[in-house]
């Protein structure tokens, strides 16, 4: 990916990774569970096209660095943060697109009054998302130096991937080590969705928001979507057809098309 490494001061001090590229009306990118800044790859160059794209790494991984003990309200505040630094370089507030994990932080920093004009949030991550079982076993097995394996079970469980799309996805292009990633921060986020509020961080959001869900997601996307569709004042939900958890990877065109529409909506 092409661009300009910079970073910002995120909660408690912590430097959070960025990279930018293209002109045009801020657009920051948020990142899921597992990812970095990387994984933005399929969608990257498109969106540079119109915009000046922003992509950070969440803290923990890649480019930024972490503190303990971990918290969401950090993650919140690591996001205002980065958005806060782009509204001030462009003189207004930004855009913002987050997957994920990803985006159920992002939905945190809305709700604590983060610059942002509209938001696009792909299947927010909760409670409902790792049930208490999955959290003990994901921490068993890091615990047990097993990372690989806590990563399987997540990402075919969890996301709903298959084995044979969990391969493609070790392997794809630009594909990084993502076992230390694991290590670091999948039991403490695992953990923490166990007990956010999403309702109630809604409840606080006044910007529109845009809620993609794909039709062949796991039940648990399609639970939280619509739920959050029923509580955010201004909210507009799009089925992605024949798409799961991946859409950004399976489907790059069909996301970047919506994201145009939605944010070149005045």
């Amino acid at each position: 990916m092409e661009g300009t490494r910079h970073s910002v001061t995120g909660a408690d001090d912590v430097s959070i990774g960025l990279l930018t590229a293209g002109t045009g009306p801020v657009l920051l990118l948020v990142h899921g569970g597992m990812g970095r800044i990387e994984p933005w790859e399929p969608v990257w160059s498109a969106l540079a096209e119109h915009r000046q794209v922003t992509a950070m790494d969440r803290r923990g991984r890649g480019s930024s660095g972490d503190t303990e003990p971990y918290s969401l309200r950090k993650e919140f505040d690591d996001i205002t943060a980065v958005a806060h630094h782009l509204a001030e370089q462009q003189d207004a507030p930004v855009d913002v697109f987050a997957h994920s994990y990803g985006a159920t932080c992002t939905l945190g920093a809305a709700a604590r009054r983060a610059p942002f004009r509209r938001i696009a949030l792909y299947e927010p991550s909760g409670p409902q998302t790792v049930p208490r079982e999955g959290v003990e076993r994901a921490t068993g097995l890091v615990s047990d130096g097993k990372p690989g394996r806590a990563m399987f079970s997540f990402i075919t469980e969890i996301v709903g991937l298959t084995a044979e799309q969990f391969e493609e996805y070790r392997s794809a292009p630009g594909a990084y080590d993502v076992l230390p990633i694991v290590t670091a921060t999948l039991p403490r986020e695992a953990e923490a969705l166990t007990s956010v509020d999403l309702p109630g961080l809604a409840a606080q959001v006044v910007a529109p928001v845009l809620l993609l869900l794909g039709t062949k997601s796991p039940p648990w996307a399609s639970e939280i979507t619509r739920a959050l569709a029923a509580t955010l004042t201004t909210a507009e939900l799009v089925s992605l057809p024949d798409q799961g958890h991946d859409a950004i990877d399976s489907a790059p065109d069909l996301i970047v098309t919506e994201l145009r529409r939605f944010f070149d909506n005045d």
